[in-house]
Parts: C-alpha cells; structure tokens; sequence
C-alpha cells in the first residue's frame, strides 16, 4: 500500500532560518506596510552564470501552493519552486555604516555550486 504525499504548507527550520535581527527588521517592515498584506514573499529568479537572483517583496494573498514562515510579528511566503532553491539558506540583515540589507546566505551551495565561477574577472 503506498501512501501519497501530502503538500506542507509550513516552511521548516531546516528549509530557510531567519536571524533574529532579519526577523525584526520583517516585523518592523510589516507594521508599517498598508493593509491587506499579509506577509513578506520571498522569491528567486535567474541571475546569470553567478547563480539566482534572491529578492522580497509584500505578499498580499497567500496561494495554495504557497508555504510559510511565521515568526515573531512577521509571515515569510515562499512558492515552492522558489524554495527547492532556498533550501538551507539563512536569512541576515547586516548594517555596515549607512547601508543596511538583507543577506541570503548558503543559496548557491545549496543547489551544488560554489556561489562564483570567476568568469566575470573573479578568477584567481
């Protein structure tokens, strides 16, 4: 007898982690946003020879074949396509003077490549 699987609608721990000042920065972006958003989506799209390209944006609905990340104060929203290359990433946010940002680290690597190929004049 076998058994079908079933989708899960919840990001896990293992799949993206949020550091506690990304997490606040979420939580802070959300208070201020307008309403009918319901979280923060994450999403990915083709980056050239370097990799993917990794961004947010505000999610006003979430879809059937979204999953979620719900942490303190905030909800991140992840289509499943895009998450199969986020699986492992962690999730910063790191001020170095007056920039400040997001940092997705571990998501190259997490789909078997080095994060560099040094085509573009990285090469040693």
């Amino acid at each position: 007898m076998s058994q079908a699987m079933s989708f899960q609608p919840v990001i896990r721990e293992q799949d993206i982690s949020i550091s506690d000042k990304a997490g606040a920065q979420l939580n802070a972006i959300l208070q201020n946003a307008d309403g009918g958003v319901e979280g923060i989506r994450i999403f990915v799209s083709g980056g050239g020879c370097g990799g993917m390209t990794y961004g947010m944006t505000y999610a006003e609905n979430i879809d059937e074949r979204d999953k979620v990340l719900e942490g303190d104060g905030y909800k991140v929203v992840v289509d499943a396509i895009a998450l199969s290359y986020l699986k492992g990433s962690d999730i910063d946010y790191v001020e170095e003077g007056l920039n400040a940002s997001f940092v997705f680290n571990n998501v190259f690597q997490s789909v078997g490549g080095s994060g560099a190929c040094g085509a573009c004049g990285g090469a040693a």
